[in-house]
């Protein structure tokens, strides 16, 4: 009886030869799947993150992200290198002071200041019956067609809410007519800003964010 014999079986169920059952390993198939579904996973995640990376950097055209927000692309203004604009002096300017009110002795005041101002004085008096106590407003400049791009704006920085209208007349001077509204004229010190603000060339858009 061998050894490997169990015992109580009387030897009918003997183990004979040296050739013995091995015992197999696992098999690796489980393992490779395993090993397969994680590398998906893995390259899926590294792709999605790669998105959103192209995602934050790029952005729709016309657009950019400032501080994590997306913002329309607006033109920036920035100062035109065109001349600025040429206006005539108020030494160039020579005005005509009419009272269309019933007050006396506005047209003579404001013909004073005026000159203080540098402007030249025509006449001075009572308004035309076209006129006369029909200006509502404070005031109406007066003058042929050409003073509409030159003399009634440098005219008008020294009278605020001054109305404007062009006749047929062929000389270069302008009427202030004083209408009812009137109180004085602009302090000196915003006219003459105004009158540096008319001179100085206005910003263009760049188109550029």
């Amino acid at each position: 009886m061998s050894m490997l014999t169990p015992p109580g079986m009387g030897g009918k169920y003997r183990i004979t030869g040296d050739v013995y059952p091995r015992m197999r390993r696992p098999h690796r198939r489980r393992r490779i799947v395993l090993a397969a579904a994680a590398a998906v996973i893995v390259l899926g995640a590294a792709g999605w993150g790669t998105l959103q990376l192209v995602d934050v950097f790029s952005g729709e055209e016309g657009k950019k992200t400032t501080a994590g927000k997306q913002t329309d692309c607006k033109p920036v203004a920035r100062a035109t290198t065109a001349p600025a604009v040429t206006l005539p002096k108020p030494g160039q300017i020579t005005v005509n002071v009419y009272n269309a009110t019933p007050r006396s002795g506005l047209a003579k005041t404001t013909a004073d200041e005026l000159k203080k101002r540098g402007f030249k004085i025509g006449k001075v008096g009572n308004a035309p019956t076209a006129y006369d106590k029909k200006v509502p407003g404070a005031g109406l400049l007066l003058g042929a067609t050409t003073a509409a791009k030159g003399a009634f704006p440098v005219l008008g920085t020294q009278l605020k809410g001054a109305t404007t209208k062009t006749d047929t007349r062929g000389t270069a001077d302008v009427d202030l007519i004083i209408g009812t509204a009137f109180k004085n004229l602009a302090p000196k010190a915003t006219a003459d800003a105004a009158l540096v603000a008319l001179t100085k060339p206005a910003p263009v858009p760049t188109g550029k964010c």
